[in-house]
């Protein structure tokens, strides 16, 4: 008996107990698609935080302070920032980053928001994306001028309307408020989450100069964190590393290791790892019920076997050898659970593209998933459908005539 004799037999069999096979390849397909469609997003999500990282710019670097091992004198000045960037070739931008809690009011309108105080190199560094207006420029940040820069949907939020360059605003802590100048919009950096955040629940952030800021709420001018960004990606770790350089011989710290530099790239290596052992760890949970599903071909094949006991008892007395009952069985549990694996695949691709549309995520379908799909089912077919293949091919044709 040739293969395709097999594949015709198994088929017929499948068909004449429908309900039988499906609930059979019912496990299978809750496996592979719960596999592919958690595979597909989680590569997605990837996809779509490496996009942003790239927006930010991949010659960015993130300098920190080591505050368990630091003292006060070895915090990052206002002042180094402005040297950093004078002195060092490689670096292109370097601003701060300062966030304090705040209120911003208009009116009788008052919401909580977030300050983020830098150089008026930020919007360079951040990828900001200037709607109307202009950012704050080198002079308001160098004299402490009070000008803001607000996002669309703050600006919705607080005014009404995207029309507020010019407006004034109050903005400061809740205890001493004073009067900004609304001196650009930008895009909202937290459009990509509107698919799952009410826009009304999206933080009301404003970027100001870090001199007035510090001077608004009575800090010190130094911090423990900034962001440089080099002339290209290439020279990103270098910047960093002469930038380290540059802050332990202007603090007298170089033997404590109180600076850090890290590049957003590598920031992006960190993320995606962590989000890659998530994926694989949630798709091996889900996998699991392809083993369940493997148990039921294996079940389903025996029951098989003793219903046929009768007809393989009648082809080993014609000659059919030992092999050929082993292949029969055999390509009818393989025929199963690939079937199983297909319309497992269909289905989680389908599930992947909706939850992505409700999470506001593309998924990433890549060729090597589907393969894979398709020959862990094939396999759990080969493993499970094994025994039963084997119990069959070992019927003694005598006794298998006899039974009722």
């Amino acid at each position: 008996m040739n293969i395709f004799e097999n594949i015709k037999m198994a088929l017929d069999s499948i068909r004449s107990n429908k309900m039988r096979s499906f609930l059979t390849m019912l496990g299978i397909i809750i496996g592979i698609s719960s596999v592919i469609a958690i595979v597909s997003l989680g590569q997605g999500g990837q996809n779509s935080i490496t996009s942003e990282f790239e927006k930010i710019g991949a010659a960015t670097v993130k300098i920190t302070v080591n505050t368990s091992k630091a003292e006060w004198s070895d915090w990052i000045t206002f002042d180094d920032v402005e040297r950093i960037k004078e002195k060092i070739n490689n670096v292109k931008y370097a601003s701060m980053s300062l966030t304090m809690d705040g209120v911003l009011r208009t009116g009788k309108k008052s919401l909580d928001a977030y300050f983020i105080g830098g150089t008026e190199d930020m919007v360079k560094i951040e990828g900001l994306t200037l709607l109307d207006g202009r950012f704050f420029n080198r002079y308001e940040y160098q004299s402490g001028k009070a000008v803001a820069v607000i996002d669309e949907n703050s600006a919705k939020r607080l005014f009404g309307t995207k029309d507020v360059v010019g407006r004034t605003l109050e903005a400061g802590p809740h205890d001493s408020m004073r009067k900004v100048t609304v001196v650009g919009l930008i895009k909202s950096p937290y459009e990509m989450f509107a698919d799952m955040i009410p826009e009304d629940q999206f933080p009301v952030i404003a970027y100001i100069p870090a001199t007035y800021l510090v001077n608004l709420y009575s800090e010190q001018k130094a911090v423990y964190q900034i962001y440089i960004m080099a002339d290209s990606k290439d020279n990103a770790k270098t910047a960093g590393e002469l930038t380290v350089r540059f802050l332990e011989n202007r603090h007298g710290n170089r033997d404590r290791e109180v600076y850090r530099a890290e590049t957003v790239m590598q920031q992006m290596d960190q993320i995606n790892q962590v989000m890659s052992i998530f994926t694989t760890f949630v798709a091996a949970v889900a996998a699991i019920s392809l083993l369940v599903g493997g148990v039921g071909v294996m079940n389903i094949m025996l029951v098989s076997v003793t219903e046929r006991t009768r007809e393989i008892g009648i082809r080993k007395a014609i000659g059919a050898k030992t092999r050929n009952i082993m292949f029969q069985f055999l390509t009818e549990s393989v025929i199963i659970s690939c079937l199983g694996g297909t319309i497992g695949l269909i289905l989680g691709l389908a599930g992947a593209y909706g939850l992505g549309q409700l999470a506001g995520i593309t998924p990433a379908v890549s060729p090597q998933t589907v393969i894979v799909a398709i020959l862990f089912s094939t396999m759990v077919g080969v493993f499970f459908g094994i025994y039963p293949a084997r119990k069959a091919a070992k019927l003694d044709p005598i006794e298998a005539l006899r039974y009722e």
